[in-house]
Formats: structure tokens, C-alpha cells, sequence
């Protein structure tokens, strides 16, 4: 765009909402002098008994004044146009996260639980990946693309709060069709400055999956996988009655990390394979030093950095007919009422 348009201050543009109270007063204090006209008889007669009382003015007035206020609010929230343009280079990677939702995921061998720590192990990732593209993918039985690559990290993070094992119905670890959909959310016309990470307990994995990274290496995705809990495992709390969950042979269920899984397909994928229990820190600066050593790409983007405002026109604008407002009467001059008297 060549010259792009924008509101300083768009928050004040909630103040035309009162526009749609400043016309509901104007039809009931309306209906109210109607009302009060009709008790005193024939409306038209008494209007024109009234000392020139003028319908049609006092419309004029609400107009003037309903104009007026809706451009000083475009006037206060600064309507300002793009003057220069400068063209930004960043550098960055693509990167997908790859988040394992499933129940197991809710097991307290890592504190308070895999899925919370997983979420921390993200936030704290983000904030040390700079420039770098973010996409969201979560897993259980089935994957699907929560958020699409995006720069903007406060959305990525809101997205994050609102993960949980609710979100897919189907339980399992299909850790092959996260790589699809994580392969997928890609530009495909790249071969290089992609990577995933994939963060999961490695429970219930379906066969496959290592192929399915070296698939996925093949186009340029280079894949760090991330296992969270103890090879010992812990037992599965059942969220309704916060008892051990239990099989139909009455056994309590343990949910166990499987790092053969994990690792196999971090080296089908030509990544690192990390474990987290407490160690937040020493991962993210694995996944890092990992994602920082790639090939980075550069993004060019053209960015408006002056803008010219043009709030005076809108406020000048809003003054004149306040002005205009103010001059006009309510009641008809009684020559005026000679000349419409006349002309009837």
C-alpha cells in the first residue's frame, strides 16, 4: 500500500457507541413534546399556536449536533496517513511447537504437571526467539494447527494459556499426523529455515513416525524433540473424582515417558533430543543454541515510520457546526410565521 491509513488513537473511536444513545434521547424527548402536544389537541394547530415552535428546526439542531460529535471523535482518535516508508530486514527461522495435549500429559512427575510445564518450556522459548516466525500445533488423538505462523508473539502466548486436554476429544499420541500438520503449516516452496519441536511424554505412539520425520527432513524441516516426565512415570489422576485412574483390570494407571521414541525421531529429523523434568532453562538454551545455528532467512518488510495527522480538519469541522447549533433557534422568527402563514 502505498499510503495506508490509520487511527492514532482507535480506542476513542468506542465513543461513537454514544451515538446511538444521543439518538434514542432525540426520540424520546421527541415523543415526549408529541405526546405533550397531542393532550392539548389537534398536533398542527397547536404547533402553530406555539410561539413558533418549529419541528423541522429542532431536527436541524439534533443533526447538527449528532455530525458535529461524530467528527470530533474521528478527530480526537487522529486519523493520520503514511507519508515515509522504510523497508526492515529480520533475520529469523520458522518455527512450529508441537504440543502433546493429551491426558497423559496431566501427570504430576514433573510439578504441577507435564502439560503446565510444557506451556512454561514454551513461554520462556518464545521469549528468547527473536525475529523468529511462531506456529502452535496440538496433539492427542488427532493434530490440528492452533495458531498459523505468526511474528506476533502476545497472540502466540494468548493462544497457549487457552491449551488444554479438552481441546481434542480423541485420546492418544499421534505424533505422525502432528509432524504432517506441523509440515503442512510450512511455506513449501522453502527447503531450509524450518524446524519443529516436538513436546510429548512419547506415550501410545503410533508406528511411523520416524518415516514420517525423515519425510518431513526432506522437505526442510529439521525436527527437536522435547520428552517431559520420568522414565519411571507417575500415576494418572482422574480429573472428575481426583482419584488414581485405574484399567479394567482394577490396576492403577502409569503413565511413563518413552525416550527411545522421542530420540529416534530427533535423529530421523537431524535435531536434538532434550529431556525436561526441572531443568527449564538448560532446554531452552538447547532448542536455541539448536534453532540459532539454522540458516536464517531474511523477511524484508516495508514499514510506515512518519505519518501526517489530520485531526485539525475533523475538530475544525466539529466546531463549525456547534457553532451553527448554537445560532440556529428552536422557534421560527414570527415574521418567518407571517410569510409560512401567507404561503399556506
Amino acid at each position: 500500500m502505498s499510503h495506508m491509513l490509520r487511527f492514532q488513537h482507535s480506542e476513542y473511536l468506542w465513543a461513537l457507541v454514544l451515538l446511538l444513545v444521543l439518538q434514542l434521547a432525540f426520540i424520546g424527548v421527541s415523543w415526549w413534546k408529541r405526546r405533550s402536544i397531542r393532550k392539548l389537541g389537534d398536533p398542527t394547530l397547536v404547533e402553530s399556536l406555539f410561539l413558533g415552535y418549529s419541528r423541522r428546526l429542532f431536527v436541524l439542531k439534533f443533526l447538527l449536533l449528532f455530525v458535529a460529535f461524530f467528527f470530533g471523535v474521528i478527530g480526537l482518535a487522529n486519523l493520520q496517513k503514511g507519508s515515509r516508508m522504510e523497508k526492515i530486514t529480520r533475520k529469523g527461522v520458522d518455527v512450529v511447537i508441537a504440543l502433546d495435549v493429551s491426558k497423559s500429559m496431566l501427570a504430576r512427575d514433573v510439578k504441577p504437571d507435564r502439560l503446565t510445564r510444557a506451556k512454561q518450556l514454551i513461554t520462556k522459548l518464545m521469549d528468547k526467539l527473536d525475529n523468529d516466525r511462531v506456529g502452535l500445533v496440538v496433539f492427542a488423538g488427532s493434530a490440528y494447527l492452533q495458531m498459523p505462523l505468526t511474528i506476533d508473539y502476545s497472540a502466540a502466548r494468548m493462544y497457549l494459556s487457552t491449551v488444554s486436554p479438552d481441546m481434542i476429544p480423541t485420546q492418544g499420541t499421534a505424533v505422525s499426523q502432528a509432524i504432517e500438520v506441523s509440515t503442512n503449516a510450512f511455506n513449501k516452496m522453502e527447503r531450509k529455515h524450518k524446524t519443529l519441536v516436538i513436546i510429548s511424554d512419547g506415550e501410545d505412539h503410533e508406528e511411523g513416525s520416524a518415516e514420517k520425520a525423515r519425510n518431513a527432513f526432506g522437505e526442510g524441516v529439521v525436527i527437536n524433540t522435547v520428552g517431559i516426565g520420568s522414565p519411571a512415570g507417575a500415576p494418572l489422576t482422574d480429573p472428575e473424582t481426583g482419584a488414581p485412574k485405574r484399567d479394567r483390570e482394577g490396576n492403577v494407571v502409569i503413565s511413563k515417558l518413552n525416550e527411545d521414541e522421542l530420540k529416534s525421531i530427533a535423529s530421523a529429523g537431524k535435531g536434538v533430543y532434550a529431556h525436561l523434568d526441572n531443568n527449564t532453562e538448560d532446554v531452552v538454551n538447547t532448542l536455541v543454541n539448536k534453532i540459532d545455528g539454522m540458516e536464517q532467512k531474511e523477511f524484508g518488510e516495508n514499514i510506515f515510520t512518519d505519518y501526517n495527522s489530520y485531526f485539525q480538519y475533523f475538530l475544525a469541522i466539529c466546531l463549525v457546526l456547534i457553532i451553527a447549533e448554537f445560532f440556529i433557534p428552536e422557534i421560527r422568527r414570527p415574521k418567518e410565521e407571517l410569510v409560512t402563514l401567507v404561503k399556506e
